[in-house]
């Protein structure tokens, strides 16, 4: 199927990437070595200006939404709609959730977080919204005695990552960042953590041994390197200029068309499961989007793609 429901770069990874990946096959009879994770953690501190103790890498971004139970938060705020596996993780755990849903246009002013809250969660760009918050704004839900995470999973998709608080040494903020949307890695699991050397000790205390192997080293290194950052932004104003053709598109159908930045965009059609019925029977597949907390039943969210004008096509057989 032509897929708009996932949110990772259509094809496979550069070839410069798996050439680099490739190169490193015959190291596999041999534990990840310490100085491969020493040029991982030095090319993410070096592109975001950041002491290397202020890095852990992760086995994907969702491995540190994974690792926030270790934290032993006390009550956790979700900024609501978005990603849900921090909900799933913590939950699981036992960690009281308390959702601060937002409303359309789904920015971050006015939103109401509990003072008893010591861990807030917010996405930036959120997913499934798309919305950029200001930095300004996610610093301001900071609290003596609370940690603020912000999941800035597709910050590399926005160009020159301005609202970005990757490069801010700031005690209790943690950020989390993957690798694996902007590279087509899904299936390697890559990513960081950002945040005070102390903070990233209580994240990572209960991690296994050998959390990332060789590859993931290899992907973490070569992908945060100056001439790949480079391209990831260049590929970022690409796919810039694409989401504004495919949101002008869709609301010159009359659809609702959320205001974003990320490389998705979520949009509201009068009969979703319809809609989702007659684009698989074209082939094409975009997210439901009732199972986010905070968005109603009739929103869909669909990635940019360059075939946009075909799921556009699409919609309009419905529509009209």
């Amino acid at each position: 199927m032509l897929d708009f429901a996932v949110n990772v770069r259509a094809g496979s990874p550069p070839a410069w990437l798996t050439d680099r990946l490739a190169a490193r096959l015959t190291d596999l009879g041999r534990y990840p070595s310490a100085a491969d994770e020493r040029r991982a953690v030095a090319a993410v501190a070096s592109r975001h200006g950041r002491d290397e103790s202020e890095v852990a890498l992760l086995a994907g971004g969702a491995e540190g939404f994974a690792l926030l139970p270790g934290l032993q938060p006390q009550l956790a705020a979700l900024v609501a709609p978005s990603f849900t596996e921090p909900e799933a993780v913590l939950t699981a755990a036992g960690v009281p959730v308390h959702h601060v849903e937002l409303a359309p246009p789904f920015t971050l002013a006015g939103a109401q977080v509990p003072d008893a809250a010591d861990l807030v969660v917010v996405g930036n760009p959120t997913n499934p919204t798309g919305v950029l918050h200001p930095r300004e704004h996610i610093l301001a839900l900071r609290r003596p005695g609370r940690i603020v995470v912000v999941d800035e999973a597709f910050a590399d998709a926005v160009p020159g990552e301005p609202e970005s608080l990757a490069g801010d040494a700031l005690p209790d903020v943690l950020v989390l960042r993957s690798l694996t949307k902007t590279w087509a890695l899904a299936g390697l699991r890559v990513g960081y953590a950002l945040s005070a050397p102390e903070l990233l000790a209580r994240l990572t205390a209960r991690r296994a041994h050998w959390p990332l192997g060789t590859l993931q080293l290899e992907a973490i290194a070569a992908a945060n390197a100056p001439e790949a950052v480079a391209e990831a932004d260049a590929g970022a104003r690409r796919l810039t200029g694409l989401r504004a053709e495919m949101a002008t598109a869709l609301r010159a159908l009359g659809l609702e068309v959320i205001a974003g930045a990320a490389p998705f965009v979520l949009f509201a059609v009068p009969d979703a499961e319809l809609m989702r019925k007659h684009l698989e029977s074209k082939g094409i597949a975009v997210r439901r989007c009732d199972t986010f907390v905070g968005l109603r039943p009739n929103y869909l969210r669909a990635a940019v793609r360059e075939e946009w004008p075909v799921l556009v096509d699409a919609v309009t057989e419905v529509l009209t």
